[in-house]
């Protein structure tokens, strides 16, 4: 494809492949930030500004949710994060996968809901990776996923 058909191309929306590619990398790049936030939750270390992100997950599932077993969930939390985030890079399990993403993305945005702060640990991250979740709960891993490969035999 000459240098002048390709911008053409991608105007037009006929490069399949590269579309392939782009979901592809969105896909990957969202798995890992998610595993970001969790491995340290499940190695016990500090994240950022928080020197125990698992109690600071726990409490808020505790204090603001009123969920019960909040330790047991804010296991399960960096569960999802980590090893989720790890099989969402991957394409594994996709749709399930970011499905318990979004949940979750859903439950921190109606933390911070009541306030709506922006920028400063705000809400647009949790808002932008709900909708990034729920893509991919109906797009699935795509082609170049552990889910195409597995579904192809």
């Amino acid at each position: 494809m000459s240098e002048r058909a390709l911008p053409a191309a991608l105007l037009a929306g006929r490069h399949a492949g590269l579309e392939r590619a782009a979901a592809a990398l969105l896909r990957a790049a969202f798995g890992l930030i998610m595993f970001t936030h969790g491995l340290p939750k499940l190695l016990g270390t500090s994240h950022g500004s928080m020197a125990d992100p698992m109690a600071a997950s726990v409490k808020l599932i505790d204090s603001v949710l009123h969920l019960p077993a909040a330790p047991l969930l804010g296991l399960l939390v960096a569960l999802l994060e980590g090893v989720g985030g790890l099989m969402l890079a991957a394409g594994l399990l996709t749709r399930p996968v970011a499905l318990l993403m979004a949940l979750q993305m859903a439950a921190i945005s109606y933390i911070l809901g009541p306030t709506w702060p922006w920028i400063d640990r705000g809400i647009e991250y949790p808002v932008l990776m709900l909708f990034l979740a729920l893509f991919f709960a109906a797009h699935g891993g795509g082609d170049w996923s552990a889910d195409h490969k597995l579904a192809r035999g």
